[in-house]
């Protein structure tokens, strides 16, 4: 299922969005302020982000620039009550997808967004394609040309959450907390193991590697044909 996030402080509008993208079948949650959206993203993944302009601390300005930093992917739409040029433009350069304008007439979101997703190759097969190799987690099904690779649902999901934020660094305790259960005693090296599994399943795939970055975590990097398209 889609995962939408979105970004706005106006409490009704917030609720209004995501009860009607929920009621057609997306996976929504609103955030009301870019501290709590950041905080959401940490700690799982979104397909698409609907965010507001106006907003306290933090704008949707600043929030897309950050957004966009970090992953290059990700659709965006702006909804927001400033209807002129100059904020469609300062939008767009930052990297937004789309902007439209309040009020927010539901179907015409509905229609964006779809477009968005086509464009953006996501749907609700969770199909992530990186050169010969192929994760499909609806069937929780890896292949490189065709020809399945054995792993666990742990290990899919590590490399999964690798694969889709490439050069993003994920910290031991960031893959701890999200793919092992909370009450659980492991120590964070059992992520080294998990990646050193990873590694060696993988390693005839050249499309990518998984690197350490010592102090910090791991990161997925695409080959160089991967990285221009």
């Amino acid at each position: 299922m889609i995962k939408i996030l979105v970004v706005e402080d106006d409490i009704d509008l917030n609720k209004a969005v995501t009860t009607y993208l929920n009621d057609i079948g997306y996976d929504a949650l609103g955030c009301y302020n870019v501290n709590d959206a950041y905080n959401e993203m940490y700690d799982n993944q979104y397909d698409l982000v609907i965010s507001d302009i106006m907003m306290p601390d933090i704008d949707g300005f600043e929030f897309a620039k950050t957004l966009r930093g970090l992953d290059k992917n990700i659709p965006i739409i702006f909804m927001s009550a400033k209807d002129d040029l100059i904020s469609k433009q300062k939008g767009f350069i930052i990297g937004i997808d789309d902007y439209i304008v309040k009020p927010i007439v539901f179907e015409e979101l509905n229609l964006r967004i779809k477009a968005l997703l086509r464009r953006s190759n996501i749907n609700t097969e969770k199909k992530l394609v990186v050169g010969s190799l192929t994760m499909d987690a609806e069937e929780m099904n890896v292949s490189i040309d065709g020809e399945e690779i054995n792993v666990t649902v742990r290990e899919f999901n590590i490399l999964f959450k690798l694969l889709s934020y490439p050069k993003k660094i994920f910290s031991r305790a960031q893959l701890m907390n999200e793919f092992w259960d909370v009450d659980s005693d492991t120590s964070l090296r059992a992520v080294d193991v998990y990646i050193t599994k990873i590694r060696d399943k993988f390693s005839l795939c050249d499309d990518f590697k998984i690197t350490t970055v010592h102090g910090l975590g791991y990161k997925a990097i695409l080959n160089d044909k991967e990285e221009e398209k």
